[in-house]
């Protein structure tokens, strides 16, 4: 395989395994709901912001995936 055959291959790869990690399983969003378990107890009983910003940014993705049907 020469250079110019090698580099539509590694962007084929690097898609793909974009793509696998964009949808998350149910265990990692359990353990997400842990870890922001964990932040909120660290920040004295009231959500950090940061936990906040990434809770409403799920919300919104997660309307776009139904609107669009995935």
């Amino acid at each position: 395989m020469n250079g110019k055959n090698l580099v539509p291959l590694l962007i084929c790869v690097a898609a793909l395994g974009m793509g696998a990690c964009a949808k998350k399983g149910p265990m990692e969003r359990a353990g997400e709901k842990v870890d922001h378990v964990g932040d909120t107890i660290k920040n004295g009983g009231s959500e950090p912001m940061s936990d906040k910003l990434q809770d409403e940014a799920n919300k919104a993705r997660d309307k776009a995936n139904d609107a669009a049907g995935r």
